[in-house]
């Protein structure tokens, strides 16, 4: 073949292969309009039911001036499509140009290059990106906010990197010490899974007061009637600073101590005395109140300690803070301390602070999952961007899953192969486009159900709401996906906070 550079290939024709079964032939149909995403137009049909895309689109502040340039929509549907499909990076974008049924789907002529989308994010100006993608992250979580008490988590995730990145700055990196990473300051609406704001910052900007920056910018710009009933974080967010700013807000707050040398003075005399109760999950409890060096005044502390099975390796440090207890014989324990300003009982706020693990799954999902630990570049500028585009779309992506099963929230890993992966065919005919689906899910007949009656919803709405706009629609679309959640909620704390003293 190498010398024979006329020979043409005829693409058409069938080419015989012998296997174990027999002799078949194989042949290639290049002008197939098919897909590996077949179920992905249930997910389009919520998007323009629900008129969230139009908006998006519309709302775009992305600017050109060349006659070349690629059509806004391009863009931004070819982001969507690399961000559902699971891609990490933006040279996988090429991989959706095989598809040739879903980008028409979503109104756009062709797929952007991965070169195009870079250069997009680029044009754009940052700080009108920045408020675009937050009022579409507010215009797809307030409406939620609105159905029932709810609390917000905050925390912050790292970003490894490996290239010369602005921002990359070596700092606190659990998973790999020495690596310059990203800090992700994230907030989320617990029990949902819902992301109500990113902020892409170097390093160095990972700590308790870094995160809360964005924080009470965050519930600024939020209607006070859709605040949270508290407050949620780990250790880094139980400093005077934070909680003082909570106080002033007259906003609950559950968070965690370190185990300082004052700290451990509480839990021996609370050992001492011997008076605990039950707190759940095997852990008993016990409460008291203590200001710290720095606080202004005295806070509720409650200590949480849990029997440890097995052997365990115990430091001079837990020796001194009496890990062990010689009640009954030798005992070993595990202690934890939370601060808060509730005024429940121990089981319910020892409760209220393990719901709190929830929100690692939601870091462990977006990053993993879809793309906060890819789309690297060598700006921060489009880290930011994208960062709140992957939000966004999590957010959509989870609404849609939640009106399929309201019982349940599924993650990608789960939901992309049983929701969206399958192979398709799209056909034309008498004025007809069909698509057919092939699925080789497990629970594929399951699934076909589900959105058949996504699909039945979707149509009912469409005539109910014709003349209703987005918000009202994002309303009746997050009343039905979380009807199931918000029937089985437990009762949250009333907003009554603790006395003063000291």
């Amino acid at each position: 073949m190498g010398e024979c550079k006329s020979r043409a290939v005829d693409s058409s024709s069938r080419v015989p292969v012998d296997t174990f079964a027999g002799r078949i032939h194989v042949e290639w149909d290049q002008g197939a309009a098919v897909t590996p995403l077949a179920q992905l137009p249930f997910f389009i049909e919520f998007l323009k039911a629900s008129g969230v895309y139009d908006a998006f689109v519309s709302d775009c502040p992305l600017r050109y001036t060349s006659p070349n340039a690629p059509n806004v929509r391009d863009v931004l549907g070819t982001l969507l499509l690399s961000v559902l499909a699971g891609h990490r990076r933006y040279a996988h974008i090429t991989t959706i140009r095989s598809d040739r049924v879903n980008p028409e789907l979503l109104g756009m002529d062709v797929v952007a290059s991965e070169d195009s989308v870079r250069r997009a994010l680029l044009q754009f100006d940052e700080a009108e990106a920045v408020a675009w993608l937050d009022k579409h992250l507010a215009g797809s979580t307030h409406l939620v906010l609105s159905l029932a008490p709810w609390v917000l988590d905050t925390d912050n995730t790292v970003k490894p990197l490996y290239g010369h990145q602005e921002g990359a700055v070596k700092s606190y990196n659990p998973k790999k010490p020495g690596r310059p990473s990203h800090s992700y300051n994230s907030y989320f609406m617990g029990n949902t899974r819902m992301a109500l704001g990113v902020e892409v910052e170097p390093g160095n900007r990972h700590t308790g007061k870094h995160v809360s920056e964005g924080l009470w910018h965050l519930l600024d710009s939020m209607p006070k009637h859709l605040w949270p009933v508290f407050i949620r974080g780990d250790v880094a967010f139980g400093s005077e600073p934070i909680m003082h700013e909570a106080e002033e807000r007259n906003l609950h707050y559950l968070t965690k101590l370190r185990l300082t040398t004052n700290v451990k003075k509480v839990i021996n005399r609370l050992i001492a005395r011997g008076k605990w109760e039950d707190a759940g999950q095997g852990f008993r409890g016990a409460e008291a109140r203590i200001q710290l060096t720095g606080w202004t005044k005295s806070r509720r502390i409650i200590v949480l300690k849990r029997l440890i099975q097995g052997e365990v390796l115990l430091s001079n440090q837990q020796l001194e803070l009496a890990f062990i207890e010689t009640v009954d014989g030798i005992r070993k324990y595990e202690y934890q301390v939370l601060v808060t300003s509730m005024t429940d009982e121990i089981l319910t706020i020892a409760q209220h602070y393990r719901d709190r693990g929830d929100c690692e799954n939601c870091f462990d999902e977006l990053k993993n999952q879809w793309g906060w630990g890819g789309f690297t570049t060598q700006d921060l500028q489009r880290c930011r961007i994208i960062s709140r585009v992957i939000a966004l779309i999590y957010n959509w992506w989870s609404l849609c899953t939640r009106l399929l099963n309201p019982d349940k929230r599924h993650e990608a890993i789960t939901s992309r192969p049983l929701m969206l992966q399958s192979v398709g065919r799209k056909t034309t005919h008498a004025g007809q486009t069909i698509v057919t689906v092939t699925s080789s899910h497990a629970k594929a007949s399951v699934i076909q159900a589900a959105m058949r009656e996504l699909a039945r919803f979707f149509k009912e709405l469409t005539l109910a709401a014709e003349q209703l706009g987005v918000p009202e629609r994002v309303r009746l679309i997050a009343q039905r996906a979380f009807r199931r959640l918000m029937a089985a909620s437990p009762p949250l704390p009333s907003m009554k906070m603790l006395p003063t003293t000291g």
